[in-house]
């Protein structure tokens, strides 16, 4: 059995910085052989740039099959709820009204609106999945499971479906994945499909690489 490099430890030299950078690239909280890593570190050379960290991917990047933990969880409170139904002008008093939602529904307090959660999980999935995203070109389905109440934590996870590239720009492809978000104790309360058009790595290299357009600090 070969020598094993886990992910993640405290206080990493640059070398080991850049192999938990590409371990969160590729493996996503798993553990590999160190080989393994340099074979990764080979295929992928973008991912291992001293100062640099990870946001989307390429279409090379994505395998099907695979599963990214977003990390980390948000607990979502009463003032994110409010601040949400106001924004979008959805006043329905389950969710605003406390009196309302003890007095008169089974759940007995507000329930958290549930276009928030989907809005949580989606931006929660951008630096695995969209970060590089040229553009959401739809979302199959929607489903809302469970409710969501004030205090609760959701985190989420996205697994790759499917990806094909594109019939007429050989630059780019579609991803098609699916996003669920659980509670602290494991409930589903949301899943999700959509699909997003991604570059290949010769889109980002033709626009500036990993950071495109980011600017020099004059001295």
């Amino acid at each position: 059995m070969g020598r094993w490099v886990v992910r993640w430890a405290p206080r990493q030299s640059a070398s080991c910085r850049a192999v938990a950078v590409v371990t969160r690239a590729v493996c996503h909280l798993a553990v590999r052989p160190a080989a393994t890593l340099r074979q990764d570190s080979a295929r992928f050379p973008h991912l291992v740039r001293s100062g640099s960290m990870q946001f989307g991917r390429y279409f090379e990047e994505f395998e099907v099959g695979a599963i990214y933990k977003h990390w980390p969880g948000k607990t979502v409170t009463e003032y994110d709820d409010h601040l949400f139904c106001l924004l979008t002008m959805n006043h329905h008093p389950l969710h605003l009204d406390a009196h309302f939602a003890a007095e008169t529904t089974e759940f007995g307090k507000n329930v958290v609106v549930g276009n928030y959660i989907y809005s949580l999980l989606l931006g929660m999935s951008v630096p695995d999945v969209s970060g590089k995203a040229i553009a959401n070109l739809e979302v199959e389905s929607l489903k809302h499971l469970k409710p969501t109440f004030h205090g609760d934590t959701i985190y989420g996870e996205t697994e790759v479906l499917d990806k094909t590239e594109s019939k007429s720009k050989n630059d780019r492809g579609i991803v098609y994945v699916q996003t669920r978000g659980y509670k602290q104790d494991g409930t589903v309360v949301c899943v999700f499909r959509r699909k997003v058009m991604v570059p290949k790595q010769s889109y980002g290299d033709a626009r500036g690489g990993e950071q495109p357009g980011r600017p020099v600090p004059q001295n």
